[in-house]
């Protein structure tokens, strides 16, 4: 075997063509793509190198002319690190990496990394080690090949009687199992929190798109927040979620994993539970890069990932973003017959966010009550600070009677309250609202 590099961050990338494209690159975004998750990966591009495939090699995916080229502009440029954008078999990257004597990672093993860099969270990581251990189990035989024999008979080499394959293979096994359990029980914790959202009757509202849509950005701008954003691919993959106080009343919003073509299988079942916050929401807000030339692909996409993990009937809203890269385009919004209600708006700049709520106010029937509240003192101390908390009260007075206060409140967090409370005293309130925009 060769000595392969430990650097690997000077790569090569192969760019397979589509069988009938007509032309000398991709015409579908895919190779810059591919050069862009290079670069989110840290890696610097040496060269790009497309193939065609229209009957891939059982043996090395790419045909032997274009193999020798490969390896000819390796030698050249100095790559140590060949890329190619298309799944690969153990056996072809295991005979590539042979060819052509350096690390071949495929696109899968390449989004692996991506992720494994990013994940910040406990579970995250526990995501991103499981997807990788399951990708790995499929590759060991490429790094032991030399210890494929039975142990035993020599002098110094007796053993169990196993190859050290079969043994590395039960130990990856067992790490295994145990991120699966570990997962299980991070996953319960996830499902009661969001079971507590659901008894708090708050709406919940997810952000999803293609990768590097400008989720991260919106949900700083919604929400005051910190959550880290950056112009690359997958900088987001922990969830995050926060309350939001529009003109309407409380939402919880989560900022989720953004979406890929071709998002290998491993990630999309590691990564279940962090995708249950799209799940399980109420509306879904659909960020798309509106500059993005392909963006009705990547919407297509998107929305394939989407029917894939069980969340395709959500009601959604097209979010178009980062509208400051179209000439002439301002804020706005856009109600088709028929079709998804769309935004215009850029989110680092914050124009358009009101349109977007305005929006949210109206889909999750976010109805306002306000007016006086008299609060006696049988019920003022713990009702009168969960009013405050919520930042429901306008101003107040107090006598013998007890408190006198001018409220403005969500007609969710005034139900919530009125059962807490028995009912009395903000059963003076309620009526002054419909039972069926309660229940809309």
């Amino acid at each position: 075997m060769f000595e392969r590099s430990r650097k690997g961050e000077h790569a090569l990338l192969i760019q397979p063509m589509r069988s009938g494209s007509g032309g000398s690159s991709p015409d579908d975004g895919a190779q810059e793509e591919f050069a862009d998750l290079a670069r989110s990966a840290g890696a610097s591009i040496a060269a790009v190198i497309t193939a065609r495939v229209d009957k891939p090699s059982p043996s090395t995916y790419i045909g032997s002319g274009k193999l020798d080229e490969v390896k000819a502009a390796a030698d050249a440029t100095g790559a140590d690190l060949i890329l190619v954008n298309h799944s690969l078999s153990p056996g072809q990257e295991r005979n590539l990496e042979k060819f052509l004597e350096r690390r071949v990672l495929d696109r899968t093993g390449l989004i692996l990394d991506i992720f494994a860099q990013r994940a910040r969270s406990f579970e995250g990581k526990l995501q991103v080690e499981l997807a990788q251990l399951q990708h790995m189990a499929t590759r060991l035989v490429r790094g032991w090949t030399h210890l494929e024999r039975q142990r035993g008979g020599s002098i110094g080499l007796r053993g169990p009687g196993e190859t050290q394959l079969e043994t590395d293979r039960r130990l990856l096994q067992k790490r295994v199992d145990q991120l699966q359990k570990r997962l299980e029980k991070v996953e319960v914790q996830q499902t009661q929190m969001r079971r507590a959202r659901v008894r708090s009757e708050m709406p919940r509202v997810a952000l999803v798109g293609y990768t590097n849509a400008g989720k991260s950005t919106l949900f700083n701008a919604m929400t005051g927040s910190d959550a880290y954003a950056a112009d690359k691919l997958f900088a987001t993959l922990d969830p995050t979620v926060r309350r939001v106080n529009l003109r309407g009343g409380g939402i919880m919003l989560s900022d989720t994993v953004g979406f890929v073509r071709d998002l290998p299988h491993e990630l999309v079942a590691a990564f279940r539970s962090t995708l249950s916050e799209a799940r399980e929401a109420d509306l879904l807000l659909h960020v798309i890069d509106a500059a993005d030339p392909l963006r009705e692909d990547r919407i297509a996409q998107v929305d394939s990932v989407l029917q894939e993990i069980g969340a395709g009937d959500i009601p959604q809203v097209l979010v178009y973003n980062k509208i400051d890269r179209i000439e002439g385009a301002e804020p706005r919004r856009d109600v088709p017959n028929g079709g998804r209600e769309r935004v215009w708006l850029t989110a680092r700049d914050g124009l358009g966010i009101e349109l977007l709520e305005e929006i949210l106010a109206e889909r999750l029937s976010l109805v306002r009550i306000q007016g006086p509240l008299h609060l006696p003192a049988a019920h003022s101390e713990r009702l009168r600070s969960r009013l405050h908390a919520l930042g429901a009260v306008r101003a107040e007075t107090h006598d013998e009677d007890g408190w006198h206060l001018q409220v403005d409140l969500s007609l969710a967090d005034a139900q919530r309250l009125a059962v807490q409370a028995g009912g009395a005293p903000l059963e003076a309130l309620l009526p002054e609202v419909p039972s069926e925009e309660w229940m809309a």
